[in-house]
């Protein structure tokens, strides 16, 4: 006898949705043979126990469960045998992507859990969904990981509808508890603009408004009761706010003949027997528990591996965005390339050599010029822009679903652009393909870009120059390579003094990249030329303003971001409010110190296995006194107390920075202390 387990988060004495398909699905396979048994996941070990005694799971709903990341990577990394049947949205926290139906809800997934979820489809042996608009709701969001599906309608205990002839017109009925998402208040505005209607609640109020005088609530009813009072019910009013992934409860509604006050959001809807077909509706919903049983029949007997083609010869365009936006899709390109026979990357004509040279994973080509050829290629796809602001109107445009909803860098966006081709596609995030470097320690040098697209976004130029000068003045033997575009401020129209340490690079990309291949490190602004900086894995400061790093920050291993906005400024900015912005304090309140400090941070974690220096931290505030000194780094505090006057000549020499090159046990052990509370910095030895 084959067991089957079914996973489940609520218990199944609930008699209604899930809970109801779930009983009715465990009757028929303990009739048809099967032993059928529901854990309810409490203990992980005990559900785990009872997984690995089973021939086959049905993965249900999971997302009150406590130990739900767990049990999915379970599933997946052992390789399960189990089929996925999705009553919500469990990929959603709220398990009802109403961010795609609010526009003002963004930034509320658990990064986590959407992307194991990619797994949790693309791995199960089948998908089932509610309807229709279901599955396309989850299409969107993974694509091909979920293509491998039935769809259910809701399991309707037709046999136990009773149609009225006599209809009650006066009356219309509300099931459950009256709630935002399920569209109380809708419910509520109806009854008061139609106050000739009774309006007979069963269940809660759980809006926090007035009942009108012809609402009354009651107690919950047994399903049974509540397919008499549909049964006599001329009326039926069911506009959720939240997508429904199929609405039981309306379809029950439906079949029993009443008029319905809808909306678009229940699943139900989507099949094509509604609204006017409710004979073949019954006839599949009645199928449904059988369609299901075969299907476990069908894979339990299986026994070749499924094998899915690759995607052939795919060709990607990125016809909008900057230069950082080219950047940022490179991983996503190496992750598609192990599902296909070859993948061809079209950049602009000018771009072909640079990309061709560094980025020798993929095959580049020229935009212009393979648009004659696109007949070689099995797919297209044009990676248009993310933010997805604009390029749907292009043939091939990807959709970015993640758009606006998890909050994560561009890198990853991309990366679930393209999962959605192929189930067997990586939407792990497995490293930036950098291009070759190899740093110049004989003679360093580093890479300042003080321009950037958008000049209202730049750190002050003098700033910058200051900066340079006062690297010159700290690191004699340390030369300097400004890069400058035909619209770039040249920080040499603020120098004070003669600087011939610097070469400026002003030709293209290609030059650019020469000088990034053996750069010491890399500061600029929110920019390409800081994302070119990060292909070739330079340590790299971001200096950003107006807009911050949040999906767009550096992607170097080693990188220091410098915000100035927090604490200063509590605007979000757009276009208009940037160019109409009079002091940008944003940028202007980050000062030569607080970069020449990141600087040094990054210098520490980067290099740290090589002979070092002692810098002390720019911002450092001293506050000397007799017996102890008060040390003050932003908005840290550090109070050292003397021992002895040895301590307090010592804490002052070392503050001072005045290093001898033999420290007593007493000033090593005072160092150490300073460098791990950053009052210290072990930098890279230029010599």
């Amino acid at each position: 006898m084959k067991k089957i387990l079914f996973l489940h988060d609520t218990d199944t004495s609930l008699k209604r949705g899930a809970e109801l398909t779930i009983t009715q699905l465990v009757a028929l396979g303990n009739q048809l043979g099967y032993f059928v048994e529901v854990d309810l996941l409490k203990n992980y070990e005990s559900t785990k126990s009872k997984i690995q005694q089973s021939d086959l799971i049905v993965l249900n709903s999971t997302s009150r469960c406590r130990f739900e990341k767990e049990l999915l990577r379970y599933l997946v990394d052992e390789k399960i045998n189990y089929i996925k049947i999705e009553f919500d949205y469990n990929f959603c926290i709220r398990r009802n992507i109403l961010c795609t139906v609010d526009r003002g809800i963004r930034n509320c997934c658990d990064n986590e859990k959407y992307h194991l979820y990619h797994q949790v489809f693309g791995n199960a042996k089948l998908n089932a969904f509610q309807s229709p608009k279901h599955f396309e709701d989850h299409f969107a969001f993974y694509g091909e990981s979920v293509a491998n599906k039935i769809i259910m309608p809701p399991t309707v205990e037709v046999d136990k509808l009773q149609i009225s002839k006599i209809k009650n017109d006066s009356v219309i009925p509300f099931f459950g508890d009256l709630s935002y998402l399920k569209g109380g208040e809708a419910f509520l505005d109806y009854a008061i603009e139609n106050p000739q209607f009774t309006f007979q609640v069963y269940g809660k109020n759980e809006i926090r408004r007035e009942l009108p005088s012809n609402v009354f609530l009651n107690d919950y009813i047994s399903n049974e009761e509540v397919l008499k009072i549909l049964g006599q019910s001329k009326y039926f009013f069911c506009k959720p706010l939240a997508k429904e992934a199929s609405g039981r409860l309306a379809a029950e509604a439906f079949l029993s003949g009443c008029e319905m006050i809808t909306n678009d959001r229940v699943g139900t809807w989507s099949f094509d027997f509604y609204p006017n077909d409710k004979e073949r509706a019954k006839q599949e919903m009645k199928e449904t528990p059988q369609l299901f049983w075969d299907n476990v029949n069908r894979i339990l007997n299986q026994n070749e591996t499924e094998n899915v083609p690759d995607l052939g010869h795919v060709l990607v365009y990125k016809s909008y965005g900057g230069l950082g936006d080219i950047f940022f899709c490179l991983p996503s390109l190496v992750n598609l390339k192990e599902v296909s026979t070859s993948v061809s990357f079209a950049v602009h004509p000018r771009l072909v050599s640079f990309f061709t040279k560094y980025f020798k994973e993929i095959n580049i080509v020229d935009e212009e010029k393979i648009k004659e050829r696109e007949a070689e290629f099995d797919i297209i796809i044009e990676l248009g822009n993310y933010p997805a602001f604009r390029g749907y109107d292009l043939p091939h445009a990807i959709r970015y679903s993640t758009h606006k909803k998890v909050k994560q860098h561009a890198i990853q966006h991309h990366i679930d652009g393209l999962a959605k081709f192929h189930k067997n596609y990586s939407n792990q995030y497995k490293g930036y393909p950098y291009f070759e470097r190899n740093t110049d320690f004989e003679n360093p040098y580093y890479v300042v870009h003080p321009g950037a697209g958008f000049l209202l976004k730049i750190w002050p130029t003098e700033n910058y120059a200051k900066l340079i000068e006062e690297l010159h003045d700290l690191f004699p033997k340390l030369k300097c390579k400004i890069i400058l575009g035909k619209e770039d401020p040249n920080p040499a129209d603020f120098f004070t003094k003669e600087m011939n340490h610097i070469e400026y690079i002003t030709g293209g990309l290609e030059d650019i990249g020469k000088a990034m291949e053996r750069a010491f490190f890399h500061i600029g602004n929110d920019a390409g030329i800081t994302h070119v900086a990060g292909a070739f894995n330079v340590p790299t400061v971001g200096i950003y303003g107006p807009t911050g790093p949040g999906s767009w920050g550096s992607f170097a291993q080693f990188n220091e971001i410098i915000w100035g906005k927090k604490g200063n400024c509590d605007l979000r900015c757009n276009y208009d409010v940037i160019i109409n912005c009079p002091d940008r304090v944003c940028l202007s309140s980050t000062t030569v110190p607080k970069v020449l400090s990141a600087l040094y941070q990054l210098l520490q974690k980067a290099y740290e296995d090589i002979a070092f220096d002692l810098k002390v931290n720019p911002l450092l505030e001293i506050d000397f006194s007799e017996k102890d000194c008060l040390l003050k780094i932003n908005q840290n505090e550090l109070l050292i107390e003397y021992r002895d006057l040895s301590m307090k000549n010592s804490v002052e020499e070392i503050l001072k920075g005045n290093f001898k090159d033999d420290f007593s046990e007493e000033e090593e052990s005072l160092i150490h202390v300073f460098i791990e509370q950053q009052v210290l910095f072990c930098i890279p030895e230029l010599k």
